[in-house]
């Protein structure tokens, strides 16, 4: 089988799953056709693959190799203003204060720039500023260039390939990368066109799995078959139904944690739905509220012994949504709905389907309206069901998914959580080498991993290889992890450990260094551990590093240290005595040269400083429900989806675990200063129980800094105050990932 998987409607084709494009028997899970199988199907379908990211792109060289780069081209995209874009680009022109662009850019919530001037009302410092001329300028201009495009650029994995020279049929340029071209047509122009497409696809989870599969056949000998692992495990499906899913694929995300203990999966049909419910298009389509209770109605009746029938807005519907209890989750049933209750052929459905693909499909969808109408009355149904039924259908023009990928990114996510769950040390080990992907921070993820008992140690210069690998049962970071370091950088450093032996003191490991390791990347090894292992605190370590080495702002002479250090002299003052660094200055150090810590949370080290009327994360599952709370947490996400009515969702973290945090519009517009700028906050609001999940409403979102109420202030000689130790920690604080 080829080390891809197939996603999209291309995991519905027999032909796709017989090849190994696809790992979904389409008749076993009873996949739609009609995407392939069509009368009016005028053009091949779309193949959209998934594939390792190295992998990737030792494919697209072999397709180059195979055509001819006359022949195959990268499909290219139009990026639009959106606001934040407007504001900065704009705000450059305009000559604004650079410093006010960027808090201003960091600040506005709306996507589309032509909300810019509603914008700057509503924020305090900038509301007076409306009316002034060249702020006054930048809302004009913001509404004229919104949505125009920015520049053009290449699209994430689409490919044509044509039996002609493309020069002869659309305008070309080279791509950033030698030997590639890119075509100025976006997806939806080659598709008119009627070129052969192909989506090569980076998936970082497969890449995962791959290297997590790897490491276990390491400590093995084998590697588990992945195809064949008990797909009805009830420990890992308990687990994930605790919503225990941190670094999975596609089913640990805030939204999906909160859903996933409420709709209960047990099988992978169940994981199918749970991927595609939390998406616009169900969203917006009505289907989520009405599933969860009537899931929850199925698991009664069958506790009782009965049958249980859903409810559907007509007799019509039963059989195209019966598996989904009444619903509208896949995007092939929208084509199945129109087909049942409208009288739709494969043809009209194809075109349907096409146009809610497609940018502005809104717009599109509602030229069917006729045609939908038309069709149901012939059926018997009145206008109002008609209307109801197609309102839900449109809805799918904000996005969802089919249950071809649904059922391939269900079972992805399966997987991953049985290898989280039986092999979390290799399966956390994958995590950090294989970022940016997912939901969390490193930060967050090596807590996570801490949670389940898997140890996290940080660099060693004589135990850590380039990337993390597995030791005795912990994970070790690997020296490419460390800032100013780099691949390149590491590997000599490793060769030359396996080469001459083991670095035995720093002056041994100064002379052999790479000549492009500067002192500053030496600093930060010794900051967060990674000389350790020569028997001197970091303090004495740094003091050494500053004897032997030039100061920063000078050339480095590698051959003269390198005599200096072979000399049999020693220096008078290298061996003087200095204490080691305390807990909190070795936390900044790990965010500051990292990235992440792994020594613990920043709450760790403010100990009893934290008000008492602060609510841990483990304790508020005891709480009744509407109980008056204050939390306090790092900012790990923030969201604002558009599909949440001007709700905001806020994922902090404190040393015991997550919560969950809703705000209301009108909290947001008051507190938004803090709520979209500050790494760490604490809310007072009320505990809302409800079926399994645990939520804060916030009624109030502020800042936790100095001579905050909730902080008590404290003075040490030998450290700083929690305060201050969150001033600091502010600015190197792992940036969370907001706004998705």
């Amino acid at each position: 089988l080829l080390p891809g998987r197939g996603r999209g409607s291309s995991v519905s084709s027999i032909v796709c799953y017989f090849l190994g494009l696809s790992h979904i028997d389409p008749i076993v899970n009873g996949l739609f056709l009609g995407r392939f199988l069509n009368e009016s199907l005028a053009s091949v379908p779309d193949i959209d693959l998934d594939f390792p990211r190295d992998i990737r792109e030792e494919l697209i060289r072999q397709v180059y190799q195979q055509y001819g780069s006359e022949h195959v081209g990268l499909v290219c995209a139009y990026p639009t203003y959106h606001i934040r874009s407007a504001v900065r680009e704009l705000g450059k022109v305009l000559d604004l204060p650079r410093g006010e662009i960027e808090q201003l850019a960091k600040l506005v919530g709306h996507h589309s720039a032509r909300g810019l001037r509603e914008e700057l009302q509503k924020l305090q410092g900038f509301a007076e500023r409306v009316d002034s001329p060249l702020w006054r300028d930048l809302c004009d201009l913001a509404e004229e260039i919104a949505d125009l495009p920015r520049h053009i650029s290449q699209h994430v994995g689409g490919m044509i390939i044509s039996s002609r020279p493309l020069i002869e049929l659309v305008p070309l340029e080279r791509a950033a990368m030698p030997d590639r071209v890119v075509c100025q047509w976006d997806k939806d122009a080659c598709d008119d066109a009627r070129f052969i497409k192909i989506d090569f696809l980076a998936l970082g989870m497969l890449s995962l799995v791959e290297e997590c599969v790897e490491l276990i056949a390491e400590r093995e000998g084998e590697p588990p078959d992945l195809s064949r692992i008990d797909f009805e495990d009830v420990a890992v499906y308990d687990q994930i139904c605790s919503g225990d899913t941190v670094g999975t694929f596609q089913i640990e995300s805030r939204a999906q944690i909160q859903m996933i203990r409420r709709t209960r999966p047990r099988n992978l049909e169940d994981l199918a739905i749970e991927v595609a419910i939390v998406r616009p298009g169900p969203i917006v389509g009505g289907a989520v509220n009405p599933y969860v209770r009537r899931r929850e109605a199925q698991r009664l009746a069958r506790s009782q012994n009965v049958p249980y029938e859903p409810p559907v807005d007509h007799p019509l519907l039963k059989e195209a949504l019966s598996e989904t209890l009444g619903v509208i989750i896949f995007q092939d049933q929208v084509l199945q709905v129109c087909q049942a209750l409208a009288g739709f052929s494969a043809g009209q459905g194809e075109a349907l389907r096409r146009a809610m693909s497609r940018r502005r499909s809104r717009d599109l969808m509602q030229g069917f309206w006729e045609e939908f109408r038309d069709g149901a009355a012939q059926r018997g149904v009145n206008e109002a069901t008609a209307q109801r039924v197609f309102d839900q259908v449109v809805a799918f023009s904000q996005f969802g998914f089919p249950k071809a990928h649904a059922a391939a990114f269900g079972l992805l996510a399966y997987q991953s959580a049985w290898l989280r769950h039986y092999y979390p040390v290799e399966y956390y080990t994958g995590l950090y080498n294989n970022q940016p992907m997912g939901f969390y921070s490193l930060d967050a993820l090596g807590r996570d991993a801490s949670r389940h008992g898997v140890t996290v140690n940080l660099p060693d210069v004589n135990r850590s290889d380039v990337a993390s690998t597995v030791e005795e049962g912990a994970v070790r970071v690997g020296l490419a992890f460390i800032r100013d370091w780099g691949s390149d950088v590491a590997t000599e450093t490793v060769v030359e450990r396996e080469r001459n032996g083991p670095y035995r003191s720093l002056a041994d490991f100064v002379r052999r260094a790479p000549p492009q390791l500067s002192r500053d990347a030496i600093e930060h090894l010794v900051w967060v551990g990674g000389c350790d292992c020569f028997g001197l605190t970091r303090r004495e370590l740094l003091w050494q590093v500053g004897l032997w080495l030039p100061p920063k702002n000078e050339q480095r002479d590698k051959n003269r240290v390198r005599r200096q250090l072979e000399l049999p002299l020693n220096h008078p003052y290298e061996n003087l005595p200095f204490p080691e660094v305390p807990g909190d200055e070795r936390l900044l150090a790990e965010y500051q040269v990292l990235g992440f810590a792994t020594s613990g949370h920043p709450f760790q080290l403010l100990g009893g400083a934290l008000s008492r009327d602060i609510v841990r994360s483990e304790h508020l599952p005891n709480l009744e429900h509407n109980s008056p709370v204050n939390i306090a947490g790092l900012v790990v996400a923030r969201q604002r989806p558009q599909t949440a009515k001007g709700f905001t969702f806020i994922l902090l973290e404190d040393e015991a675990g997550m919560m969950n945090a809703i705000v209301r519009p009108d909290v947001y517009e008051r507190d938004r200063l803090a709520i979209r700028g500050e790494p760490f906050l604490w809310i007072i609001g009320k505990l809302a129980k409800d079926d399994g999940t645990v939520n804060i409403i916030a009624e109030e979102v502020r800042p936790l800094k100095l001579h905050h109420p909730h902080l008590k202030m404290t003075s040490s000689s030998s450290s700083p105050s929690p305060s201050s130790f969150l001033k600091n920690l502010r600015r190197s604080a792992p940036g969370s990932r907001d706004w998705g």
